[in-house]
């Protein structure tokens, strides 16, 4: 059977909006509407298959096959996953990296070979080949040593460990004049085996985070703390424990599906205050707020003092009087953000200015709708 990708595999891989799909399937009742969800997810994560598969090129199999293991991973992923065990995207990798490992162990090497010569056996072959079409000759050690930038004995091990590259089927017999065949005396997989490269990738990344990321990742699934007692050990708020933790597993997952992994970006890094910006405009009678950033316990200070600044800038001046207020940059805000607008509100009030909110996110019009500030809540002048 072969499968086929419903969708262009695309340089960019929207992993939240896999887990969304994935999350719609699971949740997903009836047998129709389970199946046509199952078929979406699988469509939907095809791509996300074949950037795997494809971490395994150029070690001796074809491209073809790495693919269709991988999409038979898939499969397996997508038919035994289970919401409350974390995130699809997760999940499915280590199962398609699975597949595709066992597959190499199964074809490829005949004998165990360290991983490190394996790749450094394949290094060889393939700057071999290409030096060979460019010299119109074998290359020698000493010239491939120097081309792959290693010693000259790991270029004779590696051409040594060549010698182990060799296919076995699994349905060979598995001595003479026996019906046992050589799959049948194939034990069961080592999950903690299978899991030693991904704890030494792991910890590799780790080592990259900023030591704040690494403090609360250890408090959370180290020291097994609440997001809560984790911001009153550092002296933050909740929702920026939530949002930092959130980040970190998002580069952390990125990285470990990538060939490069990105370096953590600066503004990510111990440097960030998580502050926001406010930018004022002036136009006569009317000041225009433009609010950036994420509003909570951490921030609201900064949004306070630019409302009650502006506020005693109007108060003075001709109508209309008025200060306009746009959270269009704000993503979130909390009860510390609300009561930094009702600040600036009752300020407004007492000065006999008019205090309008607008261009919300739908996150933020709830939370205000909710604080009661929906008398305040209009669109802004330009």
């Amino acid at each position: 059977m072969t499968l086929q990708s419903g969708m262009p595999a695309s340089g960019e891989l929207d992993l939240p909006a896999l887990d969304a799909v994935a999350m719609s399937y699971a949740h997903r009742s009836g047998d129709d509407a389970r199946r046509e969800a199952r078929e979406r997810l699988v469509r939907s994560a095809m791509p996300f298959a074949g950037r795997l598969a494809r971490r395994y090129r150029g070690r001796g199999e074809p491209m073809d096959d790495l693919e269709q293991v991988a999409r038979l991973g898939l499969l397996k992923a997508v038919d035994r996953f289970d919401p409350e065990r974390g995130a699809f995207t997760g999940f499915a990798a280590a199962t398609i990296i699975g597949e595709l490992r066992r597959h190499f162990r199964d074809r490829t090497w005949g004998v165990h070979v360290p991983r490190r010569m394996q790749e450094l056996s394949i290094e060889v072959n393939r700057a071999s080949t290409e030096m060979t079409a460019k010299l119109r000759r074998s290359p020698t050690v000493p010239e491939l040593a120097e081309r792959l930038r290693v010693d000259e004995e790991d270029v004779l091990a590696a051409l040594e460990t060549a010698a182990a590259y060799t296919p076995l089927s699994l349905n060979m017999p598995a001595r003479a004049e026996s019906e046992a065949e050589l799959g049948d005396l194939i034990g069961g997989a080592d999950v903690g085996l299978e899991a030693v490269d991904d704890r030494l990738t792991v910890a590799s990344l780790l080592c990259r985070l900023p030591e704040r990321e690494r403090r609360i990742l250890a408090l959370r699934f180290y020291g097994n703390k609440t997001q809560t007692e984790i911001a009153t050990e550092l002296g933050i708020s909740q929702m920026h424990v939530s949002r930092l933790l959130s980040r970190a597993l998002t580069w952390l997952r990125e990285a470990m599906l990538s060939d490069a992994p990105k370096q953590w970006q600066a503004g990510m890094g111990p440097g960030d205050h998580h502050e926001i910006t406010v930018t004022r405009r002036d136009k006569g009678g009317l000041v225009r707020l433009d609010v950036t950033g994420e509003v909570d316990r951490d921030t609201a200070d900064p949004l306070r003092a630019a409302l009650l600044e502006a506020v005693d800038l109007v108060a003075d001046r001709p109508r209309p009087r008025e200060v306009a207020v746009s959270l269009a940059g704000v993503p979130i805000i909390d009860a510390a953000g609300v009561s930094a607008l009702l600040a600036g509100l009752e300020a407004a009030r007492a000065a006999g200015v008019r205090l309008r909110i607008g261009d919300m996110q739908v996150y933020v019009r709830r939370t205000l709708r909710v604080a009661g500030l929906t008398p305040i809540m209009a669109a802004p002048h330009d």
